[in-house]
């Protein structure tokens, strides 16, 4: 009997020990809450903080791939303003004649954003969206911006055409009619204008007197004026009209060209008419009035 009661001491001895030390097992690790949940809150801060300082880096990149995509360089910048093309306005700002944000800006590459204040010569300048515009021009106005002495200029007939500054493309004396191309893209305006890209216009010439064949044919061959070879690329008479009506075909750019080639050969151009420029026509465009180029023919004047 007392052996047996005190196994069954023994076993209750050793139950309650072996609940002592669970619970003290268990106490053991009630000592341990503050510092594992301060471990806890702490790794969960440490995995937030990483969260946030991804999202921020992110977020970063993001701005910056913005800001980088809104960037562009200072020399198209200042194309895309209509002062001059991408190659002059590098010219323009190794020389010292641009400014970012007060600062004179001389180096190649240089990139602005949409919120720099950029100046020109001293002049605030801005991009501007591109601009075309085809004018059929009459007689007695003159091509430039302005004149001081007062005469008529073809800037007062496209001065509502458009709110940015457009400009002329090549020139037509006063008393030459005919289409004439204005907008703010000074590459385009760059392109059309060098020869090297042999841009062809269509010249309606009426002489005083009848062009012989003779004559035709040297002007077709090319001749020297002013000791400079002139060339054209086609010389015909004008279907159904008498033999001083004459179409010239030319892409030389020199001034008052046209009119010089008649008067070496000692006729007067009465009057003179381009009816094509760059492959624009004056279809449905009367004398005076201007239209906008289609998104069509400005390709196609891109692809020139």
């Amino acid at each position: 009997m007392n052996s047996g009661k005190k196994s069954s001491r023994g076993r209750q001895q050793h139950k309650k020990a072996s609940q002592y030390s669970s619970a003290k097992k268990f106490n053991d690790k009630k000592k341990f809450p503050k510092n594992f949940e301060d471990t806890s809150i702490s790794r969960k801060k440490r995995v937030t903080s990483e969260k946030e300082k991804t999202t921020t880096i992110k977020q970063s990149k993001n701005t910056s791939n913005t800001s980088n995509s809104e960037s562009i360089r200072l020399n198209k910048y200042i194309s895309n303003s209509g002062i001059c093309s991408r190659r002059e306005a590098d010219v323009y700002i190794k020389s010292g004649s641009a400014s970012v944000n007060g600062k004179i800006i001389t180096e190649m590459g240089f990139k602005v954003s949409p919120t720099d204040e950029v100046r020109f010569d001293g002049s605030l300048i801005s991009p501007e969206k591109k601009r075309y515009v085809l004018l059929n021009k009459p007689k007695n106005f003159i091509t430039t911006m302005d004149d001081d002495r007062g005469r008529k200029t073809v800037m007062e007939l496209v001065a509502n055409a458009s709110k940015e500054r457009i400009y002329p493309v090549g020139r037509l004396d006063r008393n030459t009619t005919g289409l004439l191309l204005f907008t703010n893209d000074g590459e385009l305006a760059k392109k059309l204008t060098h020869p090297k890209h042999n841009i062809q216009k269509l010249y309606h010439a009426s002489l005083d007197k009848k062009l012989s064949m003779r004559d035709m044919q040297k002007i077709a061959d090319g001749f020297i004026l002013d000791e400079k070879r002139v060339l054209v690329d086609e010389i015909s008479y004008i279907i159904n009209q008498p033999k001083s009506e004459v179409g010239v075909k030319i892409h030389s750019g020199r001034n008052r060209i046209v009119r010089r080639i008649f008067e070496h050969f000692n006729y007067s151009v009465i009057k003179l008419d381009r009816v094509i420029f760059a492959g624009l026509t004056k279809k449905d465009l009367p004398r005076g009035h201007w239209r906008h180029l289609t998104e069509m023919e400005i390709n196609t004047l891109k692809m020139l």
